[in-house]
């Protein structure tokens, strides 16, 4: 079994150092995101290294061995993540542990009572519940969707156990209805029953049920056994039905037969058929290009593309819609394609992955082996984004019905995708507005929501109690082991005096108790940012992180392994070429838009002309539509 960092370590450099200097006293003075772009975007670069050393904490891998090795997996992606790292082959695999972003001495939770103060159905009540929609007004609900098929393919810690549920007070005149009157009850995460180590002293470890690497586990499922349920095993497609969709899961009626369906609506449904539906497109260029390829071969390289493809989407299109400030945006172009000027190129390098990008560089696990982390999932709690209900229009501008969002969540998806179709169906996503990730905007049917086999609960309690079950540090602590200053006072956490003064009265008057959720909910925003520049510090080291530690977006991104022709298909498509690939009818929606997570042009009148191709390395790639299954 592991020890401490599994003998991973990771030193700065001299220059490296010496600029962690230079910042931090500029960051005293200055933040980030006031600087100069170009400055800006250097601070990140700089902050990034910082965290790669400090910031990466193995929890051991929980699993004695890989499976058996099988042919192909140099070249391809195994179906549960193992191989990955030749050298580690248990690294990210399905069943290994959550790691950490902060010290294990850091990660234990409170023992109860003080682990349920205060009480997280107060906090719901009085903190998150939505009394009125605030909308996230530069971004459309296709960004909401997103988040959460991306978070499908990175964690998922299992069903939650029945037994010895937490039991959390209610207040006065609380009518949640419960086994135990007075009570609500939460139950508690799935237990890891794997043997500890001893490093860990008393830190809670989870284990995550999906492959931890960048590989579409929710498309593709954590393991053979789905793959195989979802496959064809003609020409390397997935399974589509007749018109185009993917059939309905018999075992889960209303959700779609694909990778994870779980916590399934009808915005996750949209997101699945559409990568499905690439997938096959994929299959066919390559059929095309490899008359001699079978199943298996075309197979696992559309995998390989199209799992790419979704990485590139989400670090240079969702990322910066969410996140929209100069010095970031060209961070995340960097990231994936390095810096624009070849002045600077010449500067930095060959090996460095600022100058060129991370995909093609060097694979690094820097000071820990890769394992997602319980902080990065805490920091990713953003269920505010959903909106109370979608307004479904027609591409042809007739027609408008309302759901409440009840109504195409579960088991009600698909009646409401067969009664609409694709096409309108993500017309109408593209025209409507997330919520804002802000206290005071959590969706009231989350916090009444009926799951099948599971009791009804409040997610936003349950979202509090997560965090404090797993070990995640309280706001205050959580800034200070990332390298923020601690807050003061309640004033410092938001300039909304209410809101200070809410703040001091729930959590009376002691600042170290805040939640970090709330702390996080409750940050004046940088301009342009969608969340908190306290959990955007896990985001500048774990976004790279998925990509610099998987060798196929590293030392195997290249054409011996993904075909010249699957190179190409990542760098010339976006997800607006995806989307006018497989439904050319919603082009007129897309006049003057060139990011599609951004809000889109409602048409008020029949289908006009097909909008002009995207100039230069954005025009869609003229590859054959996707095909329905035989």
């Amino acid at each position: 079994m592991s020890s401490g960092n599994d003998g991973f370590s990771y030193r700065l450099r001299l220059h490296q150092r010496v600029f962690d200097r230079i910042a931090a006293v500029v960051d005293w003075f200055v933040p980030w995101y006031r600087l100069p772009t170009l400055l800006g975007a250097f601070n990140l670069a700089v902050f990034r290294d910082r965290l790669r050393q400090r910031n990466l904490h193995h929890t051991g891998y929980g699993v004695d061995a890989a499976p058996p090795w099988q042919p192909g997996y140099e070249r391809f992606r195994s179906p549960d993540g193992s191989y990955n790292s030749l050298d580690h082959p248990r690294m990210g695999m399905a069943q290994t542990r959550f790691g950490r972003n902060v010290p294990l001495r850091d990660s234990v939770p409170e023992p109860e009572p003080g682990l349920l103060d205060p009480s997280p159905r107060l906090i719901s009540n009085e903190l998150l519940r939505r009394r009125q929609f605030k909308p996230a007004t530069t971004l459309n609900l296709l960004s909401a969707a997103w988040i959460q098929f991306e978070v499908h393919d990175w964690f998922f810690h299992g069903k939650p156990v029945a037994q010895k549920p937490f039991a959390i007070p209610l207040a006065p005149g609380d009518d949640w209805p419960g086994p135990v009157e007075g009570q609500m009850h939460i139950r508690r995460s799935t237990p890891d029953i794997t043997p500890r180590e001893s490093f860990l002293g008393n830190t809670p470890t989870f284990p995550n049920e999906h492959s931890h690497w960048w590989d579409a586990t929710q498309l593709y499922g954590p393991g053979a056994v789905a793959q195989t349920r979802l496959r064809t095993h003609i020409g390397g497609l997935l399974r589509l039905g007749a018109d185009g969709l993917l059939p309905e899961d018999p075992e889960r009626p209303g959700a779609d037969l694909t990778g994870f369906n779980d916590n399934w609506w009808i915005g996750l449904s949209l997101l699945h058929n559409l990568f499905a539906r690439e997938h096959n497109a994929i299959c066919a260029a390559l059929k095309q290009a490899h008359r001699d390829w079978d199943d298996e071969e075309l197979f696992q390289h559309a995998r390989l593309i199209n799992a790419a493809l979704i990485a590139k989407i989400h670090t240079v299109e969702w990322t910066p819609a969410i996140l929209a400030q100069p010095a970031l945006d060209l961070g995340m172009h960097a990231n994936w394609s390095g810096v624009p000027s070849r002045t600077l190129r010449a500067f930095l390098g060959r090996d460095s992955e600022v100058a060129y990008g991370i995909p093609g560089s060097h694979a690094d696990q820097h000071s820990a082996p890769y394992a997602m982390t319980e902080e990065f999932i805490a920091v990713y709690r953003m269920h505010p984004l959903i909106p109370d209900d979608l307004a479904v229009h027609s591409i042809h501008g007739l027609n408008r019905r309302s759901y409440p969002l009840t109504e195409i969540h579960g088991q009600n998806s698909r009646a409401v995708l067969d009664r609409h179709g694709l096409a309108d169906l993500i017309y109408s996503f593209g025209i409507a507005h997330p919520g804002a990730i802000t206290l005071g905007n959590y969706p009231d049917f989350l916090r009444r929501l009926k799951k099948p086999d599971e009791p009804l609960m409040d997610l936003a309690a349950v979202d509090i109690m997560r965090d404090r079950e797993r070990g995640v540090p309280r706001y205050n602590r959580f800034r200070e082991l990332i390298g923020k200053r601690r807050a003061r006072s309640f004033s410092e956490i938001t300039s909304d005096a209410g809101l200070a003064a809410k703040l001091r009265e729930i959590y009376r008057g002691d600042i170290e108790r805040v939640d970090l959720m709330i702390g996080l909910m409750a940050e004046d925003l940088p301009p342009g940012f969608g969340f908190s520049d306290t959990a955007f510090r896990v985001f500048i080291l774990m976004a790279s992180r998925r990509l610099k530690s998987d060798r196929f977006y590293t030392d195997d991104f290249r054409p011996e392994i993904y075909t010249g022709l699957g190179m190409a298909w990542i760098r010339n498509n976006t997800l607006k070429s995806v989307l006018l690939r497989h439904l050319p009818e919603l082009a007129p929606a897309f006049e003057g838009v060139i990011n599609a997570f951004a809000p889109w042009q409602p048409l008020t009148r029949t289908l006009a002309q097909p909008v002009a191709a995207e100039p230069d390395d954005r025009r869609p790639v003229p590859f054959p539509a996707s095909q329905a299954a035989e």
